[in-house]
Parts: structure tokens; C-alpha cells; sequence
């Protein structure tokens, strides 16, 4: 009786450990974090990886992108008052992925991004009137052509950077100032070229997060402080120093994830890490310079989505996990996790 119960207890323990890491790779279980997914509205059109978008108001705008088998160029909106998609006029650039998008006050802007041909890298930008639903040329983006660059907008002016092409990573930054209707060069990122970086906006400071160059998974993040056009490095997003607050710092580190904002803080969703896809979810909270495990996303894990925000609710739509997606799903960070809904 005693081996039996010995055994028995070893077989208990060892079960204990095989559950725990065959987890969802998060620190702890999704029931003890905070947030709550749901499956939204999906994407009406063709599934598709590497879109460029942008947020005006509760409307959410995106297209380009690719399918698996070819560029795209057809434009959308979801409307969130109408819970539905609705086709616009076409963007009228070359079909195109991984570019980037950005809106300021009521126009919305995209450019750069790849064709998939030789020579393909792309540096044509162009303003959406949604009034109108009419696209306008603008003046190219004058830095070096690229894709997978990043984009962010803080008062009037829409601020592109960082990127990739022809084995070539970059660091410099340049903004386009609407009132001028004119690009602008602007502060270079302080160190470390890179494609694939993940920015948000919060109370007028922009915040760039990872991103890949060289083999390399960055560990940093920056703030953008426009009024003096400087960038300034924040804590690490990993277990960097022998302080308590980034033990638990393991997996922020992503390049292609997605971002939104809600009340005051910045969430950081799916994305790559080597060949590997990301669900787990980060909370960023300026005031503490500090991140927060949440929920991790429950639907098939990808990069190269889409992401925006309305109210305290975030959304991410499309994105690649090796399969080409359409699906949206939504977060809300102050709902407990229910696995049933």
C-alpha cells in the first residue's frame, strides 16, 4: 500500500506538470487574468495578412494586403454604430502589403509597402477623404522606400519609420504635416535599426515597442515626445534587472503584433517571435512605466493584423498564422476571461 500510494502521488505531481506546460505559454492561467475576448464582426471580404489601416472617429478603414495568391487594393470600412462592413472606392496605388496607415483629423493616409516583384518596394503615399470617398496623391514618403515600416499620428502631423528592404533595416523617422501639406525629417529612432516595431499613442507621446532586426528580437521601448522631437528609452520589456517589477517579464518581446489603446493604457496582442506566433497580451501603463500580463488571445495566434480601438473595447481583424484570416475579435480589459463566451 505504501509504493501504490507513492506512486500515486508521483503520478498526481507529474500531471500537475505536464498541465502546466502544455498551458497557453502565459505566466499564469488565463482564469487568473484580466480581460475577456470575443468573436466580433468578420472581415466580409477576402481573408488577408500584412493590410494597412487607420481609425477615424468609431470607423474603422483597411485594405491592401495579401491574400496568399496575389496583392490587394480594395479599401472598407466597418462601422461600428451599423456593426457592419461597407466597400469604398479602391485604393489607387499598386496593390500592395505591409504598408502603413495613419489618420489626422478627418483624413485618413496610406503608403509604402511591397509589391511582390523585382523592385518592388514602394514609397507613394496618399490621403482618403471618407467625406468624399475620394483618394488624393501626396507627396512620396522621402525617406528610402520600405515596408514593414511603422506608423503614428500625434496632433497634426502622421509620423512613419523604422522598416525594411533589400537586407536593409532602418531607424530614421519623418512626419507629414497636414496643415503644410509637406513630409518633414524628423528625430532618427536613438539606436538600433529595425522592421516590424509596434507603436501606440498615449496623451500626445508616441511609444515604440521590439521589433526585429540582425536575428534579433529588440528588448526596449521608447517614448516620442513631439514638442521636442526626442526620443527617450523606458525600462526593458524583459526580466533586465534584479528589481521584482519585470520578473515575471517573459514573451512582450514581438515584431508584426498589433496595438490599441484604452483609457490611458497601451495593449500590445499577437505578433512573431522567430517562426513562432504570439497570443499572449501585455498592458502598458505610462504612469508606472510597468507591463501586465492579461488575457492571451483566443483565437488562432498571427501576425500582421490589424488593430484599433473604440471606447473601452479593442479590436484585431485579418492577420496571417501561416493561414491567410478574416475573423475580428475583440478585448475588453476590465471583463474577467470567460472561456464560454
Amino acid at each position: 500500500m505504501k509504493i501504490n500510494y507513492f506512486i500515486f502521488l508521483l503520478l498526481f505531481a507529474l500531471s500537475l506538470g505536464f498541465t502546466a506546460c502544455n498551458g497557453n505559454s502565459s505566466s499564469s492561467n488565463d482564469e487568473e487574468l484580466m480581460g475577456n475576448w470575443w468573436e466580433a464582426y468578420d472581415f466580409v471580404s477576402k481573408s488577408r495578412s500584412g493590410a494597412a489601416g487607420f481609425q477615424i472617429g468609431s470607423k474603422f478603414y483597411m485594405g491592401t494586403g495579401y491574400d496568399g495568391d496575389e496583392c490587394l487594393n480594395d479599401f472598407w470600412v466597418f462601422d461600428l454604430d451599423k456593426e457592419s462592413w461597407e466597400r469604398l472606392a479602391d485604393f489607387p496605388g499598386e496593390a500592395r502589403l505591409y504598408a502603413v496607415g495613419f489618420s489626422i483629423n478627418d483624413k485618413g493616409y496610406i503608403g509604402t509597402g511591397y509589391k511582390r516583384t523585382v523592385d518592388g518596394v514602394l514609397n507613394d503615399f496618399y490621403e482618403y477623404d471618407p467625406a468624399n470617398n475620394t483618394w488624393t496623391q501626396i507627396d512620396s514618403f522621402p525617406g528610402d522606400p520600405r515596408f514593414d515600416a511603422t506608423a503614428f499620428t500625434i496632433g497634426d502631423k502622421g509620423y512613419v519609420g523604422t522598416g525594411y528592404y533589400d537586407s536593409e533595416f532602418f531607424m530614421d523617422f519623418y512626419a507629414y504635416d497636414q496643415t503644410k501639406g509637406k513630409w518633414e525629417d524628423v528625430a532618427d529612432l536613438t539606436r538600433d535599426k529595425r522592421r516590424g516595431a509596434q507603436t501606440f499613442v498615449i496623451d500626445g507621446t508616441a511609444y515604440l515597442v521590439s521589433g526585429y532586426a540582425n536575428s534579433e528580437y529588440y528588448d526596449d521601448l521608447w517614448a516620442y515626445n513631439a514638442d521636442d522631437d526626442k526620443w527617450t528609452e523606458l525600462r526593458k520589456i524583459s526580466n533586465y534587472t534584479d528589481e521584482k517589477f519585470d520578473d515575471d517579464y517573459s514573451g512582450i518581446k514581438r515584431a508584426n503584433g498589433s496595438t490599441f489603446v484604452i483609457n490611458g493604457k497601451g495593449y500590445l496582442v499577437c505578433g512573431a517571435n522567430n517562426s513562432a506566433k504570439i497570443s499572449r497580451v501585455w498592458e502598458y501603463d505610462p504612469q508606472t512605466d510597468l507591463w501586465e500580463e492579461r488575457t492571451s488571445f483566443e483565437k488562432t495566434a498571427r501576425s500582421h493584423a490589424l488593430s484599433f480601438s473604440v471606447g473601452s473595447v479593442g479590436y484585431v481583424v485579418t492577420g496571417s498564422s501561416g493561414d491567410y484570416l478574416y475573423d475580428m475579435n475583440a478585448f475588453d480589459p476590465t471583463k474577467e476571461y470567460d472561456e464560454d463566451d
